[in-house]
């Protein structure tokens, strides 16, 4: 029987390679790996770990790993053991993932970002493993850029002040006539100072909102007529664009606490949103209605939709979907980051369907228990 030279026979069973290269994988990686038995106690641990938390192997292998490791609101203030995603995630037998603080070896705490995934046995958790990352230099980032963009806002709104006025003062001829061309080109000047204006002020928003300076004021709110309110504001332009709008308002939703002036923003971004992207002749849908728990929002277009590879990034930052990107519809990308934004503040959820080329809904519902109230330097620019 002939054998090719050129081949070798394997010097190692394939199993042991398989060890070996986990092994590798496991001490070198860049994330910290914290593995876990069934009762939360710390089996294993890798160097990255040690490193962002300060601690050594011997310090932490078999120590239960939410009293060796502190996890911490922003505040400062401890997270619930029940809380803790390690729990969650051998409870549940389901992954979580989230941001929190832990505390180092010298007491400082730092910034991370995480995600825990049960070890499963059949369809039994045996242990579970975290995995996790440093995000101080993403979060300074953030930091720098908002501060930039703010900046930025604030030396705009100047000149910007000014084109708008004399803009104006041309308009109405308080410095002479002006001929068919002349006003065709004055209206469209103050046309690009109105989105001007509006970029400006939704990224002020934007900034205010993620340093936690806008104010969240409680008052007694029916929703249901604030929608009305919004539903009858918009909809000349959605007349004008040829669509129709029917709305299916319940009339027992009950009176809640919450920031009328917020909630008014999330509803009227989401019904603006459903008239800009829905061709001529379509149809949107409001309705609200509540469950045990919450009262939910939802604006229903017939519009193009979002297509599947794009729906993971659609509440991110200058986000367009790509079928838009062909469509003449101006937008910057940032009006449903802010409305999520604006949302979550008001403990509320902001979500979305959607099927490219048949339409979207979107959701928002608030806590019947209503929202909590927030002092802050800033109120929302309209």
């Amino acid at each position: 029987m002939r054998v090719d030279s050129a081949v070798s026979p394997p010097t190692s069973p394939p199993h042991e390679l398989g060890r070996a290269e986990a092994e590798t994988l496991f001490n070198s990686l860049g994330e910290g790996i914290i593995a876990t038995d069934i009762n939360a106690r710390i089996t294993r641990v890798n160097p990255a770990a040690l490193a962002i938390l300060g601690f050594t192997e011997q310090e932490l292998i078999g120590t239960w790993f939410p009293e060796s490791i502190v996890a911490t609101f922003d505040n400062g203030s401890p997270i619930d053991i029940m809380d803790r995603p390690v729990t969650q995630a051998i409870v549940t037998g389901k992954t979580v993932s989230t941001r929190a603080q832990y505390r180092r070896k010298d007491g400082s705490l730092v910034p991370i970002s995480l995600t825990v995934s049960p070890i499963m046995r059949g369809a039994k958790p045996t242990g579970a493993i975290e995995v996790f990352r440093d995000v101080t230099l993403d979060i300074k980032s953030d930091k720098m850029k908002s501060e930039f963009i703010s900046v930025a806002s604030h030396q705009l709104r100047t000149p910007l002040s000014a084109i708008n006025v004399y803009t104006h003062m041309l308009h109405d001829g308080m410095v002479g006539d002006l001929n068919t061309e002349q006003a065709v080109f004055i209206k469209s000047i103050l046309g690009s100072v109105g989105r001007m204006n509006h970029l400006i002020n939704t990224l002020l928003n934007i900034t205010r909102i993620e340093a936690g300076g806008v104010n969240v004021k409680l008052s007694h709110v029916k929703l249901q007529d604030l929608a009305a309110e919004i539903i009858e504001e918009q909809s000349p332009e959605a007349t004008k664009k040829g669509l129709k709008i029917s709305q299916r308002l319940r009339n027992d939703t009950p009176i809640m606490a919450t920031d009328a002036l917020l909630v008014r923003e999330v509803m009227a971004n989401l019904l603006s949103n459903a008239i800009k992207y829905t061709p001529s002749g379509g149809k949107i849908t409001v309705s609200l209605r509540s469950d045990e728990s919450n009262i939910i929002l939802c604006v229903k277009d017939t519009g193009y939709g979002i297509p599947l590879s794009a729906q993971a990034h659609i509440f991110t930052k200058f986000f367009r979907a790509d079928n838009i990107l062909s469509e003449d519809v101006s937008g910057t990308g940032l009006g449903l980051y802010l409305t999520k934004t604006i949302a979550e503040s008001l403990n509320g959820e902001l979500w979305f369907e959607s099927v490219e080329n048949v339409g979207s809904a979107f959701y928002f519902s608030l806590p019947k228990q209503g929202s909590i109230a927030r002092s802050g330097k800033f109120k929302l620019d309209a």
